[in-house]
């Protein structure tokens, strides 16, 4: 060890005067060529007010003139200080634009009927509402336990191998000629075909201009769209008022056909007996990506084409649910094993609380599990109402569907859906300071206070950079020559070995 100690002190005197050496064989310039080199910088620098400091030989005018060039310096520093403060807060503009096109795309509509389960399901299931609280509680937190505890209990004893989808599904809502009695989309008849299934909240809903057709529907003309009109069936309701459900009619939500429709909050309803005139229009919304904005632009979703905040939560719940109790419920994207009810009163309906309270699955900033889109298109829509059957109506709707006046006000819903103008209006968030902008900026103040450059900042930095370069070589000629430290430390242990003896 003593060695190898003696070898690196060696080692690192020796790199130490091959520097020294390297250094000391130009030879240190005078001090009147110092001085010389100080004086032509100071008269031929670009900077502005630095030669009538030099160049005076009054000292009141001397010291004016370095008052102004600290001052111009102390202005700038501050000015460019305040310039990257406010860069790098992130600022961003807002811009809207209103765009006229010739045509535009028709959004996707999902109609549900305020009724959930026809009569028939509930002759043959009397656990009909606690069966759909639980289904429901996936979308929307409900809490089972407390409500529905006993008659839960009772149910999966007796239907272990019960299947909520396929229950829905056949006991639902359903469309075809008896439920949808005209549609007519710019002029040209469509049909029950033409509706796409979808599971929500509402049970079985329908979509109108769904992702899976062949082409996209297009308008070219305002106040013409898609004209429905439906029949609820108010009969067959089974809805139980003491939970919350007293409405009868058609609701419905307004997309874009990439993405799932959501109800919560923007679900449009449309009571039996009324027309209902839908006046939609598009608004595209651009954000910008983290840190001027808080989208992501690289996150993509699994079972959905266009991300959405939405779409996102739905399929976080799904990945959750499916890592903890083996299955899928049949409401959220994807491909896992069902649910079965078993699995949703004991596994998914705590999950769905865990991931609320832990907040597992979070929306809105940057940083959250679903962040914003960078472009969203959504679909503002103004209601109007209208009383739906005149005398006239009603007799002639009565005569071509043969059904009673009574039955025609009390089941009845008509609904134009149409584009109030054949315009967009783009909402863009732009970024307030580019580097460009920020680079001009700084030199306009340089410029302003100083008459400075990219030329001047060179000349400033060569005139430092020469300075330090002598200030170097001084020291290494004046410097005494490197102490052998490990000698050193020697010598004193040996030192105070001797007087330990003494």
């Amino acid at each position: 060890m003593e060695k190898l100690r003696k070898l690196s002190g060696f080692h690192d005197r020796g790199l130490l005067e091959k520097a020294r050496l390297y250094l000391t064989r130009k030879p240190l310039p005078s001090l009147e060529e110092r001085k010389k080199y100080d004086y032509e910088f100071a008269t031929s620098t670009s900077f502005h007010g630095v030669h009538n400091i030099v160049r005076t030989r009054s000292k009141s005018r001397k010291a004016l003139w370095m008052t102004v060039v600290m001052g111009s310096i102390c202005l700038v520093a501050w000015q460019i200080g305040s310039r990257f403060a406010n860069y790098f807060s992130w600022p961003t503009t807002t811009s809207v634009v209103v765009q006229y096109v010739e045509n535009i795309e028709f959004p996707a509509v999902t109609f549900c009927n305020l009724n959930r389960f026809q009569t028939q399901a509930v002759a043959n299931l009397s656990a009909i509402f606690f069966l759909w609280s639980i289904v429901s509680g996936v979308l929307h937190l409900f809490d089972t336990r407390e409500t529905f505890g006993q008659e839960i209990k009772d149910f999966l004893q007796g239907n272990q191998n019960f299947s909520i989808k396929e229950f829905t599904r056949n006991n639902g809502f359903y469309l075809n000629n008896s439920t949808l009695l005209d549609c007519e989309y710019f002029g040209e008849p469509c049909y029950p075909e033409n509706f796409e299934h979808v599971f929500t909240e509402y049970g079985n809903c329908f979509t109108f201009n769904h992702i899976n057709i062949p082409a996209k529907r297009r308008v070219s003309a305002s106040g013409r769209g898609l004209s429905l009109l439906f029949d609820v069936k108010q009969a067959e309701f089974t809805d139980d008022p003491a939970l919350g459900f007293v409405d009868v009619g058609i609701t419905f939500a307004i997309h874009s056909p990439k993405a799932p429709p959501r109800f919560d909050g923007l679900g449009i309803s449309t009571p039996v007996g009324m027309h209902a005139h839908a006046a939609i229009q598009q608004v595209k919304t651009i954000i910008q990506e983290y840190p001027w904005g808080e989208c992501k632009p690289n996150i993509k979703l699994q079972h959905h084409k266009l991300y959405s905040t939405y779409g996102c939560l739905q399929e976080c719940k799904a990945r959750h649910i499916q890592n903890q109790c083996g299955c899928l419920p049949f409401m959220l994207p994807g491909n896992g094993t069902e649910c079965d009810l078993d699995k949703f009163y004991n596994c998914v309906s705590p999950e769905l609380y865990k991931i609320e309270l832990a907040g597992l699955c979070t929306a809105g900033t940057h940083n959250s599990t679903c962040p914003v889109p960078c472009e969203e298109t959504d679909y503002p829509t103004t209601i109007s109402y209208s009383t739906f059957e005149s005398e006239k109506a009603l007799k002639f709707l009565s005569t071509k569907l043969k059904k009673r006046p009574e039955y025609i006000r009390r089941n009845l819903v008509y609904i134009d859906i149409r584009y109030h103008d054949l315009n967009y209006k783009m909402t863009r968030q732009q970024k307030a300071l580019s580097v460009s902008e920020l680079l001009a900026d700084v030199g306009g103040q340089l410029g302003l206070f100083c008459g400075a450059s990219m030329i001047t900042i060179i000349e400033v930095v060569e005139y430092i950079f020469t300075n330090f370069c002598w200030m170097c070589v001084f020291l290494l000629l004046k410097a005494p020559e490197v102490p052998n430290w490990n000698t050193t430390d020697q010598n004193a242990q040996t030192h105070k070995r001797r007087i330990q003896e003494c």
